[in-house]
């Protein structure tokens, strides 16, 4: 009975360490197989990564290109002047349909059917810039604003139909605007210096109207710690304006000759050549 007992234990011990050893060939090849899908998660979060740093940085370049070559139509269109006004903007013009042609089509290629909200400061200092040269060109050639979906549907022939569109942003196009203020501050002095009085206090009016409107936008604004910071330089550039002006205006008299008048400024003009 004893030995019977005895055989029966040893039975029973070896039943339970196969039971324990099957058990722990199931939790390694769990823990294996476990081990395996994580490696395989965080190596897809890693390509993921490296694909989006690396478009991160030929978005970059792209902007910087942007920027770039557009303040090259900024400078261009700064040469304006009575007797060549057509003939700048006519330059100016051919220019910026190159930086859509060339820059912002490498732009919309890199970010066209994808989140390019993730993307967007590092892109968004060229778009800006680009809004600023459209709108100035457009501008000194009707005297109106180039709105917003005029902007984009310039852009939309870039895109592939089959793909969603990169379209500038609300955000970028206001900022783009408020630098806009700036080029044209340095236009209106300009203008003045070359007798063109009336044509600077359009500008003036027209700075105006852009910064009323938006002192009535910025406070609703989520992201505007930027448009904040632009809108004080905004205001510095409507009182130089409106100072510009407002000399003219008051010292016509002394002013009129230097704009374009026959009379003389000076009273060693009115001195012969023979009395010099």
């Amino acid at each position: 009975m004893t030995e019977w007992n005895t055989n029966q234990s040893v039975a029973g011990t070896a039943a339970a360490l196969q039971s324990s050893a099957k058990r722990a060939r199931t939790m390694s090849s769990t823990s294996e197989s476990s081990s395996s899908s994580f490696m395989d998660a965080f190596g897809n979060y890693a390509n993921y990564l490296n694909n989006l740093n690396e478009k991160r940085e030929r978005v970059v370049k792209a902007s910087r290109d942007i920027t770039m070559n557009s303040k090259k139509v900024i400078f261009q269109v700064h040469r304006i002047s009575k007797d060549n006004r057509d003939e700048v903007l006519d330059k100016a013009e051919k220019d910026l349909a190159a930086v859509t042609e060339q820059y912002m089509l490498k732009l919309v290629k890199e970010l066209q059917g994808t989140d390019f909200w993730k993307l967007r400061r590092a892109y968004s200092p060229g778009v800006q810039e680009y809004v600023e040269a459209a709108t100035f060109c457009k501008f000194c050639r009707t005297g109106t604003l180039l709105n917003l979906d005029e902007i984009n549907a310039t852009l939309l022939p870039l895109s592939e139909p089959s793909v969603e569109p990169l379209q500038i942003n609300v955000l970028d196009y206001l900022l783009g605007l408020a630098d806009l203020t700036g080029e044209l501050m340095r236009l209106a002095i300009g203008r003045i210096s070359d007798g063109e009085l009336e044509y600077a206090k359009k500008i003036c009016q027209f700075v105006r109207d852009i910064y009323r409107e938006l002192t009535l936008i910025v406070p609703y604004m989520d992201d505007s710690s930027d448009m904040k910071t632009k809108m004080d330089t905004m205001l510095q550039s409507v009182v130089k304006i409106e100072n510009a002006c407002y000399g003219v205006h008051v010292r016509g008299s002394e002013y009129t000759p230097l704009l374009g008048s026959n009379e003389p400024s000076s009273f060693l003009l009115r001195v012969s050549d023979v009395e010099l």
